[in-house]
């Protein structure tokens, strides 16, 4: 059958206008065209407002300049999204770049992704950049700004786009675009300036008026020590002036809250380059987490969990087997016992289940909780080392549970109880918690991956726990809970892990005898609660800016003497503090009793007792707070009475 002129003209509008329909919400438009700008959809669907600055095509995001010939559910992104501040933060990392290529010409430029709280660069500069520097290229990106430099999208041939970069002779851009394994990548240009570029991006310059640049580091380029030293620009970008000036007054706050600063200054450790990503931790330090090491032994004592101690060095074998060697190994150090290959564990999970099977083990002794302090070493770049956040040396408060598979969901549970009293009721943080599911590089079936992932859901969901997903975040072996810690001035830390573990226990044939009298595979949970002690003892410092909560302050009491007169009274004084189990000094320097209550305070140190004739002779003490100050005289046993209304986990 032939159809007429017309009849077909009707037939080919009608396949246009199926290909081109576009849904937002109740909201449907048609296009009776080849191909219809984004931005003419969105003022269609009048979404045009001042804050959009590209859209969400069927899950795809595009620049409002982008011609597209198909349809689908649309969504406009506007600058108060996350989706949005992300592209704000990446076109704001290219119009840095564009400055910095203005005034520094002959800059070769790696990459510059948009990061939580802001963005960077990688460049390869002649001469060099400091942050001296960083206001001149600030002015040079607000005169940028004034220009509204419209920012274009080109999609080239691959070949082409080498080319481009050959030219400019940048070695960087012509190493990434030869892996990239498509016939054509895109360019984004404003100005003299292009780059290479997935987008989106905002429509001009004028839209980026709220940034600041913060600092300057060095990256290896492609975070390889092999590999040329880069400087790295750190910056940040905010949709409005007023979160840029928030986000500010808080890192002002967060330097003054330094832990390397506030370590260093309260002396509760050091840094040594004999040692780097290594602490050396001074006596102050040291009484802070085994304070710590005691809340967390009692805790744990309290949950039915035994303790336990595995060897730092293990066969190479071992870490055959649980896999470790295979998708663990760049991060392990190695070394050789006679004449046989061995590793310094990187993890304690391999030894807590070598002393499982020590003993065949029943469905009633199930669950099994084995904790252990167990320091790890971990081999990280040093570019990424800092302070006690990032170390190569940590305690790491580890706990194997071996349960059943019924058990799953309570046994989780449990250790949720466990976090929740320690971060909020001990600690006062608020956290979030995400749920990491399964990466690529993992070991496993399809099957136990779902069925790991599902339990953790359900025990999420049990407890009404608000949780968002972390796709292909997870451990190798399987999927896990992280908490997220909130301080207090809204930083966040992942701290606590609940890992779900199908693998391991098969790995290493770890049985228990059913109620069937059948042998079985228990399911293994991984969790730690702080994460490393190191670590923890850092965001502490920072949340607590160095003033410590009575129960961990490195020295809860600091005796003042007035005078040498006092000394015997101050001694007596410390010695029934110490057997009462305080942490005390006695401040006997010669100095003036000012100064010695003044550096009590800038020390954190939560109560003073100053101590002249009067006390002495009548057997009191002069009590000063730390926020509240003279609390007047009183009695020891008063001031003991006074300590015990203090919060503390321990006692």
């Amino acid at each position: 059958m032939i159809l007429s002129e017309n009849i077909a003209k009707i037939f080919d509008r009608q396949v246009l206008h199926e290909l081109l329909i576009f849904e937002h919400e109740d909201k449907k438009l048609n296009y009776e065209q080849d191909s219809v700008k984004i931005s003419d959809v969105l003022k269609d669907l009048k979404l045009d407002g001042k804050k959009v600055i590209a859209a969400n095509l069927d899950g795809e995001e595009f620049d409002l300049s982008r011609e597209v010939s198909h349809g689908g559910v649309i969504n406009a992104i506007t600058t108060d999204s996350p989706e949005g501040l992300e592209i704000l933060r990446h076109s704001t990392a290219h119009l840095m770049a564009q400055a910095v290529e203005r005034l520094y010409p002959g800059t070769h430029f790696g990459v510059g992704p948009a990061i939580k709280d802001g963005f960077y660069y990688d460049i390869d500069v002649a001469g060099s950049i400091t942050e001296q520097d960083l206001p001149k290229i600030e002015a040079e990106m607000r005169k940028i700004v004034g220009q509204a430099e419209k920012i274009t999208r080109e999609d080239l041939p691959k070949s082409e786009a080498l080319e481009f970069f050959k030219t400019k002779n940048d070695p960087y851009k012509v190493e990434l675009i030869s892996e990239i394994d498509a016939p054509t990548v895109s360019l984004y240009k404003q100005g003299e300036y292009a780059d290479l570029c997935r987008g989106p991006h905002v429509p001009d310059t004028s839209k980026l008026h709220n940034f600041k640049l913060l600092s300057v580091a060095g990256a290896y380029w492609r975070g390889s020590e092999k590999n040329k030293m880069l400087t790295r620009i750190y910056g940040t970008a905010f949709a409005t002036p007023d979160e840029l000036k928030t986000y500010l007054k808080r890192m002002e706050e967060a330097k003054l809250r330094d832990h390397r600063k506030l370590g260093k200054d309260l002396d509760l450790f050091s840094l040594h380059e004999e040692g780097p990503g290594f602490p050396f931790f001074h006596p102050k330090g040291v009484a802070i987490m085994n304070t710590l090491i005691e809340f967390w032994r009692r805790e744990h004592m309290k949950r039915g969990y035994v303790e336990i101690k595995t060897p730092q060095i293990l066969d190479r074998e071992l870490w055959l087997r649980s896999g470790h060697w295979d998708h663990y190994r760049d991060n392990m150090y190695l070394t050789e016992i006679d004449e046989k290959p061995f590793a310094i564990k990187p993890m304690n999970c391999p030894g807590s289940i070598l002393v499982y099977k020590t003993q065949l083990r029943s469905y009633r002794d199930l669950p099994m909780r084995l904790a252990e302090l167990g320091i790890v070493h971990r081999h990280e770049r040093s570019g990424v080392l800092h302070g006690l956040m990032r170390v190569r040396c940590f305690t790491q408060d580890d706990a194997h549970t071996y349960i059943e598979h019924s058990q799953i969901r309570d046994e989780v549970m449990r250790i949720m109880e466990l976090d929740k009293y320690v971060y909020t009721q001990v600690f006062g943080f608020k956290y979030y918690v995400e749920l990491s599911t399964r990466p690529e590089d993992s070991m496993g079936t399809d099957e136990q991956w779902q069925t790991a992932e599902a339990a953790l859901r359900e025990a999420l969901e049990s407890t009404n726990t608000p949780y968002t997903v972390n796709p292909g975040d997870g451990a190798f072996y399987g999927p896990k809970i992280d908490f997220h810690l909130e301080d207090c001035i809204g930083r966040t830390w992942q701290c606590g892990t609940i890992q779900l573990d199908f693998q391991m226990p098969a790995r290493f044939d770890v049985t228990y005898i059913g109620e069937d009298g059948a042998e079985h595979t228990p399911v293994l949970l991984h969790r730690v609660v702080f994460g490393s002690i190191e670590r923890f003892l850092g965001i502490l410092i920072e949340h607590y800016a160095g003033a410590f909560p009575y129960w961990l302050a490195p020295v809860q009491v600091k005796i003042i003497p007035v005078s040498d007169k006092q000394l015997d009274y101050v001694n007596e004084l410390r010695d029934k503090l110490m057997a009462d189990n305080l942490r005390v000094e006695i401040d006997t320097r010669n100095e003036k009793l000012g100064r010695k209550i003044r550096d009590a305070q800038i020390q954190k140190v939560p109560y003073m007792l100053v101590i002249g004739d009067n006390e002495k002779d009548n057997n009191l003490v002069a009590v000063r707070e730390r926020s509240k100050g003279d609390l007047g005289s009183m009695s020891y046993e008063d001031f003991l009475k006074l300590l015990a209304q203090e919060f503390n986990p321990i006692k």
